[in-house]
């Protein structure tokens, strides 16, 4: 992996450490974080997958973020398309979310209106801690029913999914800090329901160019959210940016 150099606030070098370091969760508080990558065009994805714009050092960041995080949320449309696994913490991270007092793997979680996943998707066959969906009630029943012999269903809203009722459920289950990992239309749907804390954005050393969608897509803010920077590095000439609330 390349030299990671923190620009702000700081400057300087950092090791694995000090990466690890800079991405540590706020705890005193239930948190959520929003993780994307995004080429200098505002692309977020290539040749229609966001690993097509990731490199040695996001892929880093993006197994720190979860190993930081109590629950990863991803929608079930970017599951099934960028061909999610089981949520694992990485062998070599194990032993810091133990001395944090954290579980050994963060939960997932998917966000999902209409239920169509598959319950033998490896997903949830593989997942070394049972996961949750998340879901409506209005869903349907024989979805919901199929879907509750590999993972946790949890309706919240009647007839739409209420992701601040969500967010309440999985504090209330010991899951308050929160990674989400998209895809652009969950995080369009977070940002309106005000639920957004941090965002994570890994800004690649890439022109796309046209026709690639943004990070967010959907339904707009009824206004923009302040962020104030909270630090800034790069590598490699990528950019490594995180914002918090103001």
């Amino acid at each position: 992996m390349p030299t990671v150099n923190r620009l702000f606030p700081d400057p300087a070098p950092l090791d694995d450490d000090g990466l690890f370091e800079a991405y540590r969760a706020t705890r005193e508080h239930p948190w959520l974080r929003a993780n994307f990558v995004s080429s200098l065009d505002g692309a977020v994805e290539s040749d229609g997958y966001s690993r097509g714009l990731s490199n040695p050092v996001d892929q880093r960041v993006f197994v720190l973020l979860r190993a930081h995080a109590d629950a990863v949320m991803v929608g079930a449309g970017t599951l099934r398309h960028e061909g999610y696994g089981p949520a694992r913490t990485a062998a070599d991270l194990r032993v810091r979310r133990q001395t944090a007092n954290l579980a050994e793997h963060p939960t997932l979680v998917i966000v999902s209106a209409a239920l169509t996943l598959d319950p033998s998707h490896r997903a949830f066959t593989e997942a070394p801690v049972r996961p949750i969906v998340i879901t409506h009630a209005g869903a349907a029943e024989d979805r919901r029913e199929a879907l509750g012999r590999v993972a946790d269903v949890i309706a919240c809203g009647e007839t739409a999914v209420d992701l601040a009722v969500a967010r309440a459920e999985l504090t209330g289950r010991g899951l308050s800090q929160v990674l989400c990992e998209g895809g652009p239309h969950l995080f369009a749907s977070l940002l309106a329901a005000d639920q957004v804390d941090e965002l994570c954005l890994t800004v690649s050393a890439l022109l796309a160019g046209a026709g690639a969608g943004r990070i967010v897509a959907g339904t707009g803010l009824s206004e923009p959210l302040p962020m104030r920077l909270a630090h800034l590095l790069e590598a490699d000439s990528t950019l490594l940016i995180r914002y918090t609330r103001s």
